[in-house]
């Protein structure tokens, strides 16, 4: 198996071109399932990432009980209500979602976005209907831990990015060893998995990368949901799918970096990160 270790430099040569006559739909249109009641900071924080990747169409989806309040927050992406069942997403959401998705070069389903039947049905759905590429974070995780037939059955690259706990009820088993068995699950789900901690291993079973970027100052509420949105906005400009999760990595880790240089790992936070970002991407 090749092993690799990605630098400032091989970060930026991945990057995609912009040519002069662009315009925003050549830098991805990105759509993001996210939040619920009591889980508002997620998608925001999300939606921030996505941006500040370079992501040139963000649109939210939200349960409308947290339009509002997800809407006030954010001026650049475009945020709509789905409709909603105590707090969480509804079954009539389920064709607004798959006609937005219709039209979008990569998915982001998960963060704060809530484990109701309701919603578990909607994930399952997008997963079967969305013919591009997924990142799947957080609650969209957990709850395709019960389908896993369903992420093996996908053509089109899936995307997960789980901490060591959703690893464990992801695959029922400890990542005692985490390079091999972030190798393990990627070959059995058919995926490409983000095992996130100290030295993330990305790998889709065949190749890997470790990162070296990153610090304690991140183990903090919000972090992971910028590097789903980060991961996804980098898979939507066309970056390929082990490359991008690699890519989003280093440079989340790298951000993280340089808060703790400036701020110190006891005060820094996931918005920091996001303010920090366009300083490693020129």
């Amino acid at each position: 198996m090749q092993i690799h270790r990605l630098n400032h430099g091989d970060v930026l040569k991945m990057l995609p071109e912009r040519p002069v006559a662009a315009h925003k739909g050549d830098f991805g249109k990105i759509f993001l399932l996210a939040g619920s009641v009591g889980y508002t900071g997620a998608p925001v924080l999300s939606a921030l990432g996505a941006l500040r990747t370079g992501a040139g169409l963000v649109f939210l989806g939200v349960p409308e009980s947290i339009y509002q309040i997800t809407a006030m927050k954010l001026t650049e992406p475009i945020v709509f209500p789905l409709q909603q069942r105590d707090g969480a997403l509804s079954q009539e959401a389920a064709p607004q979602i798959m006609e937005k998705i219709s039209s979008m070069d990569a998915v982001l389903i998960g963060p704060g976005l809530g484990r109701s039947p309701e919603t578990e049905e909607i994930v399952c759905r997008v997963l079967n209907a969305y013919p591009g590429p997924v990142v799947l974070d957080a609650d969209g995780i957990i709850l395709m831990g019960k389908h896993k037939d369903i992420l093996r059955g996908r053509t089109s690259p899936t995307i997960l990015t789980p901490h060591a706990g959703e690893f464990q009820r992801l695959t029922g088993r400890k990542p005692e060893n985490r390079l091999e068995s972030a190798v393990q699950a990627a070959e059995d789900l058919g995926v490409i998995l983000v095992l996130k901690g100290h030295e993330t291993v990305v790998t889709d079973g065949a190749a890997a990368y470790i990162n070296h970027t990153g610090n304690p100052g991140m183990a903090v509420g919000g972090s992971g949901d910028v590097l789903a949105g980060m991961i996804v906005s980098l898979l939507g400009q066309g970056i390929p799918p082990l490359q991008a999760a690699a890519c989003g990595v280093w440079l989340h880790g790298a951000a993280g970096d340089v808060c703790a240089k400036e701020l110190g790992q006891y005060g820094m936070l996931p918005t920091d990160m996001v303010q920090v970002l366009p300083r490693l991407l020129k």
